[in-house]
């Protein structure tokens, strides 16, 4: 268990699962119960895929508006395809986010009972690989979310393989993120307080200043990854799963200081969710005297997505 008087969260090395997994299980299971986020060095994504990646977000959203409005899907939540800049806004926020993004799904083949709840991907024609590097870096995004969930079922005493039925076709979506630059006198700001409605995430992109988590304290607290590190939290799914022992902790993406206002923010945030059937019950292990059951009625995942879509305005 990490420290409570910590007042940063820790790098951890993804390289260590592999010779000691009981001892990357509790620092990472720590980390989450700690600060509900944790730091992963030595992920293992190939990081020509991942500069691939970066420049591929940049073309796609230096193109007009007019031309990336043809890939939204109206009345679809922004589930695949582009949601443009000020349309997303965090629950209870009165000001939208000052962003824009594009959602890469799960390729379904046809005739697959998932296929009515994750729509087919859109895919530009230019720039040019963006379908092939995004597939792939979804892919990658998977195999380590993986590996993560897996450090996470031992934390919580269950078997190490706890979590692959539960995410097999998961509803993940890749989220390509484009805070642009904006004036001084800018109201709202890049992504307003909130919690992610999934089971974990995990971000590329978070070394430019401004994600903030909100401690037990009630202090904002800056997240500084080493670059290339990936930056993974807890999701209201989790949370809900573990009766709050793992806490889906409060972020935010603050606006720069007044001379960095000038320059776009990127990131890549890849939101691990669980397969659309699957029956959200506390964990057993997660419910005591002190920790009584805070969700006694079940939930499909399906339906939890749906009703927090609809908070964030993403579905009417």
């Amino acid at each position: 268990m990490l420290d409570d008087y910590v007042m940063s969260v820790p790098p951890l090395s993804l390289a260590l699962e592999g010779d000691h997994p009981a001892d990357f299980a509790a620092a990472f299971g720590g980390s989450f119960e700690r600060f509900g986020f944790a730091i992963i060095t030595d992920h293992g994504i190939d990081p020509a895929l991942i500069e691939r990646a970066w420049a591929l977000t940049k073309a796609f959203f230096e193109q007009p508006v007019a031309w990336k409005s043809q890939f939204h899907i109206p009345g679809k939540g922004g589930a695949r395809g582009y949601t443009a800049f000020g349309t997303e806004i965090a629950k209870d926020a009165t000001a939208h986010d000052l962003k824009e993004f594009w959602h890469v799904g799960r390729e379904l083949p046809a005739g697959h009972i998932y296929r009515e709840t994750m729509p087919d991907n859109l895919w530009p024609e230019t720039p040019e690989g963006f379908r092939e590097t995004f597939l792939e870096l979804f892919s990658e995004f998977d195999r380590v979310g993986a590996r993560l969930l897996s450090a996470i079922a031992r934390y919580l005493d269950l078997p190490s393989s706890w979590f692959i039925d539960p995410v097999e076709n998961g509803n993940s979506v890749l989220r390509l993120l484009h805070y642009p630059p904006i004036s001084a006198d800018t109201p709202g700001v890049r992504a307003g307080a909130h919690e992610d409605i999934n089971l974990i995430t995990l971000l590329l992109g978070a070394e430019e200043a401004g994600l903030e988590l909100l401690d037990r304290d009630g202090h904002w607290l800056s997240i500084d990854p080493p670059k290339g590190a990936l930056v993974v939290n807890v999701g209201d799914m989790l949370q809900r799963l573990t009766n709050h022992v793992l806490p889906s902790t409060t972020h935010r993406v603050v606006n720069p200081p007044v001379d960095r206002r000038g320059k776009a923010r990127y990131s890549m945030p890849f939101f691990l969710h669980l397969r659309p059937d699957f029956e959200i019950r506390t964990l057993p292990g997660c419910v005591s005297a002190e920790n009584p059951d805070r969700y006694p009625d079940s939930i499909t995942a399906d339906d939890y997505l749906f009703q927090r879509l609809r908070e964030i305005g993403l579905l009417k």
